[in-house]
């Protein structure tokens, strides 16, 4: 299938934020905490580092790619312009991160020729469902945010939104996983209304569409949220908010072992695998306002 035609139009400029805002969250940390309390403790007040996957470094490199792929003219975003990206796009990405470098030197377990293939591959599944030349997205890698509940700031990037004739928006993610499986399906729908929900309140308007697409098996999920269903979801994302906040004042993060314990950085750690977390920050006791400085979502990838 190929997606219909969009136009760009002008991207509002942020507001202030109130006075009254004492914290912020962004989707992959609130998802962090549903998923394992202990797991948003590590990331997001313990800041433990977390040495790149080959799969995150490859979904960071096909995002990398796709965002670049429409500065060209609609008539040349071919698969062999895609291709032809992926290591100028690499070159650049390690030159960022030199961190990255450092997955070709575990012992050969990774060929650096063959990474590239791979991700190539994926971009090959992109071009089996959409058609690039055909969209002219709105915005990409785009940092959005909101204030709920007159105190939390919601925010984060998203891959793609695409603005319709008519004014209707539709959220785009990009996948580098396999095909939807219920864990991580829920996991990315999460972050999609979230999405939704920052720009029902900024902009007025219900996404009509959130879309996922999983380039490794070339699929596409369409989800269409309504006004009640973000009201719902805000009071979640409130709630979740509280439940963080409660946590920290306890200093009370406990793990929920889940078969995404085997992707976790963090198990020498966990006691569910007989590990000991350090010692709670005393920073943490009176933390920065806006002290979810990770508001960049997991390399992509991550969560797939």
């Amino acid at each position: 299938m190929t997606a219909d035609p969009v136009i760009t139009q002008q991207v509002p400029t942020a507001a202030p934020l109130p006075p009254t805002v004492r914290a912020s969250l962004s989707p992959s940390r609130a998802a962090d905490f549903k998923t394992c309390p202990l797991l948003y403790r590590f990331r997001s007040i313990d800041r433990l580092p977390e040495r790149p996957t080959v799969e995150q470094a490859r979904g960071t490199l096909v995002h990398a790619v796709l965002e670049r792929l429409f500065d060209l003219p609609a008539a040349g975003r071919t698969p062999e312009a895609a291709g032809d990206l992926v290591a100028p796009q690499w070159d650049r990405l390690v030159t960022e991160q030199p961190e990255l470098a450092g997955l070709f030197t575990d012992e050969g377990k990774v060929d650096p020729a063959e990474f590239l293939r791979s991700a190539a591959a994926l971009l090959q599944g992109y071009f089996t469902v959409e058609d690039p030349r055909r969209l002219e997205p709105a915005e990409r890698e785009s940092l959005i945010s909101a204030v709920i509940d007159d105190e939390l700031l919601i925010r984060g990037y998203l891959d793609r939104l695409d603005v319709a004739p008519d004014g209707a928006l539709r959220v785009v993610d990009y996948k580098t996983g396999g095909a939807p499986r219920e864990a991580f399906e829920a996991r990315a729908l999460f972050q999609l209304k979230f999405y939704a929900l920052v720009l029902w309140r900024t902009r007025g308007v219900v996404p009509r569409v959130l879309r996922l697409l999983y380039l490794r098996d070339a699929e596409v999920c369409d989800y269409a949220p309504d006004a009640e269903e973000l009201r719902r979801f805000e009071r979640t994302v409130v709630a979740l908010w509280r439940a963080i906040e409660q946590a920290t004042a306890a200093q009370d993060f406990r793990p929920r072992p889940s078969r995404l314990c085997d992707w976790c950085s963090h198990q020498a750690l966990c006691p569910s695998y007989g590990g000991t977390p350090p010692p709670f920050p005393e920073r943490a006791a009176t933390p920065d306002p806006l002290r979810d400085a990770r508001s960049r979502p997991a390399p992509p990838g991550a969560d797939e």
